[in-house]
């Protein structure tokens, strides 16, 4: 590891943040984020930092003052915000008391807050307050743990590291914890720093560099020293091609997002979905495949900021055939049955110590590891797996590396590993906002980068989904992904597709499914219009038409019906129809036909597919024009005769449409998009049903 410290950056940070929080503050945000930016150091809201200045209050005197990451804040970003400041004497006679239950601590923590508005600080802020160097960094540090979580780790840390640390046994996190860390460092002064174990490191300094570099220095000696023990490898039984288990993830994977999927007890939203991240790559087939995979697997987290995110021991199993769906999908649910039994098992053995009111947490792996395919990690969005996911890395790494240096490993026991799985302050770090009623939900849209089929992803987006935004390859879908992904981030998937294409729609649906485990819900709107008599049709153009609305939406409803069987949990499809099934025009015979008959397979899979708990509905827009800057793609087609017919701009046309409807009202993409999350949503127990979304045409009434 290299010092990443930066005269040049450290100014920018001084210039960009002193005048309104003070230098001190300035450099903490600064080194914080360099911290935070070493995924070998701490991941997604990991470890901690502190700063001892002064605060100035309303009367303009300044008091010593703690400022310290608060609870959860990703260092990687932090703002100085993300440091709250605390009343610093105040915390540090705390030290006397003999002991503080962990609600008091954050509370009488939360009331010496010198800000109203501001976040509760980290579990170790005590540890922070009770230490007297001014700068103060805190990480979990793979190379640390490495060294940390074995027998004989002490002596091990001591050997590597020298006499620069102070080590401290495993002691529990929060009041406990601080007090140990105060008392070993006054025991042994002169330290740079400090291993607690199988918890990370501290390091100090008088300024923000000294401190960070010192954190550095340690970890580069860690580092170094394992490097030079690593003289054994993993005895690897069978090695699995990267192609081999990308292969077998597809095919598992939705049989395994359906059978993780919990019953809600809601007869419209019958089951919670989850969203599942695989992590296929060389190390760790590597790992699954080797002899010492499972024993190591099957030990404990590395760190209990860790267990949070990934429970306190993941799924291990086997597969012994992939060709046989219902084979799996028995291996599959006999495991997670097993699984389930030994959870409620380590549960009831720690019942009796934990917190007053705590309930059984959900008994399903947040982590499951599969010889011949990897790991695979389960969250309620992308967000949530995609931590498992990285944690999940650096763990397999960090124990593949003690085995590696001829180490056993050793983790928190069971009852410490309880005790911080169920500690309410360890929870606070994954915030607390209401999930989105589409949050765990996978959608897949063709024809999205066109004006209806962009409102629709967006609004999906919103309510929470995962989209999956399916175009013709090149730049209009191309474009949708990035303006999407910079707003919704690892929530939008771009896929290329073609509806007219068998294999390019299976090839559609199983990048998705390999992506985020499975597809809930298919918004079919790929289409094209015609503008021609019956008497002067060509029939070629008649018949690429029939191929995008007829066929087109055949391939994805008969593959969305596959995909839902597979799953198990239903599902839903909505078909973006027209008023031209009902009220078709004059000159528009191919484009009302076609559409007409796609309307009508989508009626028919609303018979075929109820008995599968899916629901297949209709929306029938008229006269949508466009979405923002993207244009209509049947109004490119059929708008300049419509114009030149009646001799009108486009303005002028649009105002024509308005007018003709009841409601005298403008038809946007948003508005067949909110016609979509109805049904997406569930609202009603409905399907089969179409819902016009044209401001009232009575010729086009469904009947």
């Amino acid at each position: 590891m290299q010092s990443r410290w930066s005269e040049r950056d450290a100014s920018e940070f001084v210039d960009r943040y002193a005048p309104s929080w003070g230098k001190d503050l300035a450099l903490r945000t600064y080194t914080a984020r360099l911290l935070g930016s070493e995924s070998s150091l701490v991941l997604h809201g990991g470890g901690n930092t502190s700063v001892k200045s002064s605060f100035k209050d309303i009367f303009g005197e300044t008091v010593p003052a703690l400022f310290v990451k608060a609870s959860g804040f990703d260092m990687k970003q932090i703002e100085p915000e993300g440091h709250p400041p605390f009343d610093l004497q105040a915390l540090k006679k705390l030290r006397e008391l003999p002991e503080l239950a962990d609600e008091l601590m954050s509370s009488q923590c939360r009331i010496r807050a010198l800000c109203a508005d501001a976040p509760p600080p980290s579990i170790e802020a005590l540890a922070h307050a009770f230490l007297p160097e001014k700068f103060i960094d805190h990480t979990h540090a793979d190379a640390i743990l490495a060294l940390t979580n074995r027998r004989d780790g002490e002596a091990l840390v001591e050997e590597a590291l020298g006499d620069d640390v102070v080590v401290l046994g495993y002691v529990t996190p929060g009041f406990k914890l601080s007090k140990a860390s105060a008392a070993a460092y006054e025991g042994a002064p002169g330290r740079k720093g400090m291993v607690w174990m199988r918890h990370g490191l501290v390091t100090w300094g008088e300024t923000a560099r000294e401190a960070y570099e010192r954190m550095v220095t340690l970890v580069s000696r860690a580092e170094a020293f394992l490097n030079a023990r690593a003289n054994r490898a993993l005895t690897v039984q069978v090695s699995t091609s990267l192609e081999a288990a990308e292969e077998r993830w597809g095919k598992t994977a939705p049989l395994l997002r359906g059978l993780l999927a919990q019953p809600s007890n809601d007869s419209d939203r019958p089951f919670r979905r989850v969203i599942l991240q695989p992590l296929i790559r060389r190390e760790v087939l590597d790992f699954v495949d080797s002899k010492e995979g499972e024993t190591l697997a099957q030990s404990p987290p590395l760190t209990s900021d860790h267990l949070i995110r990934t429970g306190p021991f993941p799924l291990w199993v086997r597969i012994p055939v992939y060709d046989d769906t219902e084979e799996v999908r028995k291996t599959l649910r006999e495991a997670l049955e097993k699984y389930a039994a030994r959870y409620k098992s380590y549960f009831e053995r720690h019942r009796a110590n934990k917190p007053e009111g705590a309930r059984q947490f959900d008994a399903s792996p947040r982590v499951i590891l599969v010889p011949g395919v990897g790991a695979v990690c389960v969250g309620h969005d992308v967000a949530s797996a995609q931590i498992a996911r990285d944690v999940t890395e650096h763990t397999l790494a960090a124990k593949t590396r003690v085995a590696a240096t001829g180490g056993t490993y050793e983790g928190l026991d069971e009852a410490h590993m309880f005790e911080m799985e169920y500690f309410s302050l360890q929870h606070a770090k994954l915030g607390r906002a209401a999930r989105q009623v589409l949050a765990s939900e996978v959608a897949l849209v063709t024809g999205a980068a066109g004006a209806i089929g962009s409102a629709v992803a967006e609004s999906l987006l919103e309510a929470g989904c995962h989209v999956a935004v399916t175009d013709l390859a090149g730049q209009r879908l191309n474009n949708l992904t990035c303006e999407l992904s910079f707003v919704y981030g690892k929530r939008v998937l771009g896929v290329p597709l073609d509806v007219t294409d068998a294999d390019s729609v299976a090839r559609g649906f199983g990048r998705i499914v390999r992506e985020w485990g499975g597809i809930d819900l298919v918004i079919v709107n790929a289409g094209a219009a015609l503008v021609s008599p019956l008497t002067s049709m060509n029939i070629e153009s008649f018949r690429r038409l029939e191929q995008i609305n007829v066929e087109g939406s055949l391939l994805i409803l008969a593959e969305a019906g596959r995909h839902f069987k597979l799953q198990g949990t239903g599902g839903d499809a909505v078909l973006i129809s027209t008023k031209n099934v009902f009220a078709p025009g004059a000159g528009f015979g191919a484009y009302s036909a076609t559409k007409a008959a796609a309307h009508q397979l989508a009626r028919i899979a609303s018979l075929e597919m109820a008995a599968a708990g899916v629901r297949v509905n209709m929306v029938a827009p008229d006269a949508v024009f466009s979405h923002g800057v993207r244009k209509s793609g049947l109004w490119a087609e059929v708008g300049p005769e419509r114009m030149k017919a009646r001799n009108m701009t486009e303005d002028q046309l649009e105002e024509y449409y308005r007018n003709r409807n009841l409601l005298k009202a403008r038809i946007t993409a948003r508005h067949v998009a909110n016609a979509v999350l109805f049904f997406a949503t569930r609202q009603t127990p409905t399907s089969g049903a179409t819902l016009p979304v044209d401001g009232g045409l009575p010729d086009a009434t469904p009947r």
